[in-house]
């Protein structure tokens, strides 16, 4: 086998680990004595809520909103699908749709969220006052500043009607679980999917302190939002209960149990990496001594640091990175995905690499370095034919990566 089919496997182990036919059956709650009532928000939703209606005996009613072409058949649950990473229309109308139904329900009722990375763009509604251009604005600004995902889902809840717990709130006094498919580093309830239904730790002067801190210009409306106090988030919420069914250290597991039938050794640099693709790469390039496997997972970043650049996800920019750090060393392979199939923006999850990536891309004309500082690394790995492309997955737990050193590449 050759060491990119080993990789391969690698990946496609670890995003089977983490599947929503596999991960939701054994979390799902007792039946209520009333109504059930499922809201699907995020990359996976679709798969989870056919997952759930694959086990659910009574009867089931609600909605899953995911990502365009992520969608999956159901039969009690309607399925729809709008705009990622920045809020569209489809959005706007599941916001406002979810907090309908949840209003709906009594004290005998159950309402099942179904939470996964990516719900909290496909769920949406501003916050009174709030513009939806404005917030569309703030969250391209903020995903252009580099910041992490806390931060980033910070400022969401304090602009929106339905995050940070205010779903679960308008539930009330329905019983409210959240299962969850966890693609942050850490995997904080409140953080997967913006914590609709989770009681909120972080303040409107968090989110404020995020704005400024990434240097972003939001309007006056945002601001005045941000730092009234009446308008904070739900910081408890009694009949809401929250159950992880899958972490990026699931994932993990999954292909450190495929590396070991294959006969490698699996070690790990850790399930929840964060900071810059680029310097983790790097840093990668130094720590990975020993034959065998290195896993990682996570989520990496890119900053956008100059006018007209970029295209590529941190995945692609990690491996250029890697490579470059690597300069040629033999028998050292690897490869860093997106477990939902989409890497940043673009449509591919990810790329590979090899020892003779570099070379091959100087011959074809290729300047690895320059790719890099204009955060061009799709384009680099689709010239040299090494992008990995799966399409959806419909399931998320973030970045995965695996460096493969020594005979066994």
């Amino acid at each position: 086998m050759t060491p990119r089919a080993v990789l391969r496997r690698l990946f496609d182990a670890a995003v089977g680990a983490v599947e929503a036919g596999r991960v939701l059956p054994p979390c799902l709650p007792d039946p209520p004595a009333g109504r059930t009532r499922v809201v699907g928000f995020g990359k996976a939703a679709a798969a989870m809520a056919r997952a759930l209606e694959a086990r659910w005996a009574g009867p089931l009613d609600g909605f899953a909103v995911t990502r365009y072409g992520h969608g999956v058949p159901c039969r009690r649950i309607e399925v729809v699908e709008a705009g990622h990473p920045v809020p569209d229309a489809a959005g706007l109308a599941a916001g406002a749709r979810a907090l309908e139904l949840a209003a709906g329900l009594g004290p005998d009722d159950l309402l099942i969220c179904l939470a996964s990375g990516g719900g909290s763009a496909l769920l949406s509604g501003p916050a009174p006052g709030i513009a939806f251009a404005d917030k569309r604005r703030v969250t391209r600004a903020l995903l252009a500043s580099g910041a992490d995902i806390g931060e980033i889902n910070c400022v969401r809840k304090h602009l929106s009607a339905v995050k940070g717990g205010r779903l679960a709130a308008a539930a009330a006094p329905a019983r409210v679980v959240t299962l969850a498919v966890s693609d942050v580093a850490g995997d904080a309830p409140e953080t997967i999917a913006s914590g609709p239904a989770v009681a909120d730790p972080t303040t409107g002067a968090d989110a404020l302190a995020v704005l400024d801190r990434r240097g972003i210009a939001a309007g006056p409306a945002v601001r005045r939002r941000l730092a009234d106090p009446a308008a904070e988030t739900p910081k408890a919420l009694v009949n809401a209960r929250f159950r992880l069914a899958a972490t990026a250290a699931d994932a993990l597991a999954g292909a450190a149990a495929e590396a070991a039938r294959l006969g490698l050794a699996a070690r790990c640099f850790g399930a929840a990496l964060t900071g810059e693709a680029a310097a983790l790469g790097r840093a990668h390039a130094g720590s990975a001594a020993g034959d065998g496997v290195w896993l990682s997972g996570g989520e990496a970043t890119v900053t956008l640091d100059g006018p007209g650049r970029g295209r590529g996800g941190p995945n692609a920019e990690y491996l250029l990175a890697l490579a470059l750090a690597l300069d040629g060393r033999p028998g050292v392979h690897a490869i860093a995905c997106d477990t939902d199939g989409i890497d940043g923006t673009e449509d591919n999850a990810g790329a590979v690499i090899g020892p003779d990536t570099l070379a091959r891309a100087r011959a074809a004309g290729l300047d690895p370095a320059a790719a890099l500082a204009a955060h061009r690394s799709y384009d680099f790995f689709a010239a040299l034919g090494d992008l990995v492309v799966t399409g959806p997955t419909r399931t998320n737990v973030n970045d995965f990566r695996a460096i493969l050193v020594g005979p066994g590449a």
